[in-house]
């Protein structure tokens, strides 16, 4: 396996192959300290010569060098693969805060191109009564309107100019364009006579700009 560091992407199952390193390693030393208990507890640092200077008869010398060569070899090791982990570690933690960061610009430039994308809306519904020809059209209150049959921001002046379409398209279907909830929606209303007051029961207000 490549180290983390070199040319290559790190990934977690390069980690997972460190960690299992890492625990042979372990495994290992632990061995190795198992075989210096064996003699006569000997560990690390008891001198291998006995009170007059000669070399201990009650251990095997070759065996408690071996391993305490190993061990020193083998902490060497765990400390660099430990290195590795956390090098390792630190580039995924990174990599996956860089992609966190992508997505969230990502996200956010698409908001923004979808709002600078949404017309201008010159009008906003402010009631709608149940039953009317508005309320059966799904208008809804707080529909911001961006057109309404011929009416759009460029030639809106006021209410009146909205009063006029509906009084000449009594009985026809007039495609109204609203804002709802950041997204563009598209109504069919058709004006006409009903219980209610007026030709769309519904009360639309000017948006001021």
């Amino acid at each position: 396996m490549a180290e983390p560091g070199g040319g290559h992407s790190v990934t977690v199952s390069d980690v997972q192959q460190l960690v299992r390193r890492k625990d042979e390693i372990e495994a290992q030393i632990k061995a190795c300290y198992e075989l210096l208990e064996g003699q006569k507890g000997v560990g690390m640092h008891e001198p291998l010569v006995d009170a007059e200077g000669f070399p201990r008869s009650d251990i095997d010398l070759y065996q408690v060098r071996t391993a305490r060569h190993n061990i020193i070899c083998l902490q060497n090791d765990h400390k660099a693969v430990m290195k590795q982990v956390e090098e390792a570690l630190h580039k995924l933690h990174a990599r996956e805060k860089e992609k966190h960061a992508r997505d969230e610009a990502e996200a956010l430039a698409e908001a923004m191109s979808q709002s600078q994308s949404l017309p201008q809306a010159f009008a906003k519904v402010n009631s709608v009564s149940p039953g009317s020809p508005a309320s059966v059209s799904g208008l809804q209150v707080d529909d911001e309107i961006v057109e309404f049959g011929s009416v759009n921001a460029n030639n809106f002046q006021n209410l009146q100019n909205i009063a006029t379409v509906v009084q000449h398209s009594e009985g026809r279907p007039l495609s109204v364009t609203v804002i709802r909830g950041g997204r563009r929606v598209h109504v069919g209303l058709t004006p006409k006579r009903w219980a209610g007051k007026g030709l769309l029961g519904c009360n639309i207000i000017p948006l001021q700009r």
